[in-house]
């Protein structure tokens, strides 16, 4: 599922003459969007060309639109082995699964397309299709045994909550390999950092208002951190005078009304932090916070709700400015 854009505050100045202070930039598109990576060091260039090939590969892997992705060809025999990386992200998903009570459900994909998220021709699916679409999604019902993924009659499953998040993630892990002392990567929003800029100050990441207006919902100041966000503004379509947006409930096959409009993880884990941004927006605010409270020290959120009261879990009081009130979430 894409997440609701970020504005990346760089504040990169470009120094010359002392190369591994002078940012190195690449564009890309792949996994269906729009992707910057900005690294500092002497063979950043070299880092970022490997950076781009890697996140090319994996999207081979899990791309729905690709008729020969591995994950492709599970939903198309209901079968078929799994690579490492696959694993590691079924591993994740079901792990999530069980911890959101079924709020992120990698099994929702036929529901997706019935709504035509997973395409262009979007309608409302009649009650009778979503009911007999819907009756499949169930993330328990998959059969996994660390090697092959089995699929019941009918279902199938798709990695868009989670594979950006482990692809930027991937992304330090090439960089870091490569020398790189500082990165700031936006993988269609989904943003990730390490280390520092060269004079030593911190990564700002900015917050944009769901409703497309000027400003922010605050600034980020912090390193060595995935930022996500989810809200239901960026994919949506209008019929009979209503707004649907791409972020299904699992428990109903409707975009999710949990009294939320953005949700943002922050965690050290790029992938987690991409999960639970959906699932959280799926469960509302005071699920989503009883979630945390039992594992503040992997992620922290920043909450919208409709009523337009903000809030943020304590750990981020340091990182987080806003001209905006906020609230406070304790443990």
């Amino acid at each position: 599922m894409k997440k609701w854009k970020l504005i990346i505050l760089t504040g990169i100045l470009l120094l010359t003459g002392c190369q591994s202070k002078t940012p190195v930039t690449k564009e890309l598109f792949a996994m269906d969007t729009y992707m910057t990576m900005t690294a500092y060091g002497k063979d950043a260039e070299k880092a970022l060309d490997q950076a781009a090939a890697e996140i090319r590969r994996l999207d081979q892997l899990w791309s729905v639109g690709q008729e020969k992705s591995e994950v492709s060809q599970i939903n198309q025999s209901g079968s078929g082995p799994v690579s490492p990386e696959t694993g590691e992200l079924m591993d994740l998903s079901l792990s999530l699964y069980e911890a959101t009570d079924g709020a992120l459900d990698i099994t929702i994909y036929p529901v997706m397309d019935l709504w035509g998220f997973t395409g262009k021709d979007r309608k409302v699916p009649s009650d009778e299709e979503l009911e007999q679409t819907l009756a499949k999604v169930d993330a328990s019902r998959i059969r996994y045994d660390g090697q092959t993924v089995t699929l019941e009659e009918g279902q199938g499953i798709d990695f868009g909550a989670v594979a950006k998040g482990y692809t930027s993630g991937r992304v330090m892990e090439v960089l870091a390999e490569n020398g790189v002392t500082g990165a700031l990567i936006s993988l269609g929003g989904n943003v990730q950092c390490m280390g520092t800029k060269p004079d030593g100050s911190l990564w700002r990441v900015g917050i944009q208002k769901p409703d497309g207006g000027e400003g922010y919902l605050g600034v980020l100041t912090l390193t060595d951190k995935a930022v996500i966000t989810s809200g239901g503004y960026e994919r949506y379509f209008e019929e009979n005078g209503k707004t649907y947006h791409h972020i299904i409930d699992p428990s109903t096959g409707f975009p999710a009304d949990s009294g939320l409009t953005s949700v943002t993880i922050v965690s050290e884990e790029g992938a987690l932090a991409d999960g639970l941004s959906t699932a959280c927006f799926v469960m509302g605010k005071d699920k989503a916070y009883e979630l945390w409270k039992k594992s503040p020290d992997r992620f922290d959120m920043i909450l919208l709700t409709e009523e337009g009261e903000l809030y943020i879990t304590a750990p981020l009081q340091g990182m987080f400015t806003s001209d905006m009130e906020f609230s406070v979430l304790e443990e």
